[in-house]
């Protein structure tokens, strides 16, 4: 993953003919992206295409309407359809709700006192969180809920957890 640039969902459906569009994003709060201008859109694997933002509307917690700027029918917007949408790092952080999940990416995760890694990318399922780190060179999952979380020290940027033996055996 590109660091400047951090994944926060994708297009999910159009929403009327003049182009409007719904973005399922993990930001954990409702957004209407206010101070944001632009949202990138990976059309092609790897490549960020800047979207400007004519206007946004929070439909939820999870759901926002989007109008993009050249995208003025059912048929442009439709190209979009499960695109995912990027925003820099520095707009990502004026967004990211402070309690949610995806607001932990690049923060150290240490268990004993030992670091084990930063938080690459962070995956929600129903129940926990897994983050992904490096370790050893390969892509390890750390479970997060109640029995491997110790704390998360915002200020340190950094994620204390406990986790079960042997876990990370079969990432050595």
């Amino acid at each position: 993953m590109m660091s400047e640039y951090i994944q926060i969902g994708k297009v999910v459906a159009t929403f009327n003919v003049q182009g409007e569009v719904i973005v399922k994003h993990s930001l954990g709060k409702k957004t209407n992206f206010k101070g944001t201008e632009v949202l990138f859109v990976e059309l092609i694997k790897g490549k960020f295409i800047p979207h400007f933002l004519v206007h946004a509307k929070a439909k939820n917690e999870e759901e926002c309407y989007v109008q993009f700027e050249g995208i003025n029918s059912k048929e442009a917007a439709h190209k979009l359809i499960g695109k995912p949408i990027w925003l820099t790092e520095e707009a990502f952080r004026k967004q990211a709700g402070k309690k949610s999940a995806i607001a932990l990416l690049d923060y150290t995760v240490i268990e004993n006192n030992t670091i084990l890694g930063k938080v690459n990318e962070v995956i929600e399922q129903p129940h926990q969180v897994l983050l992904s780190i490096t370790y050893n060179n390969n892509e390890a999952y750390i479970p997060l809920h109640e029995e491997t979380l110790i704390k998360i020290n915002h200020s340190k940027k950094e994620i204390h957890v406990q986790l079960p033996n042997g876990l990370l055996d079969i990432y050595a």
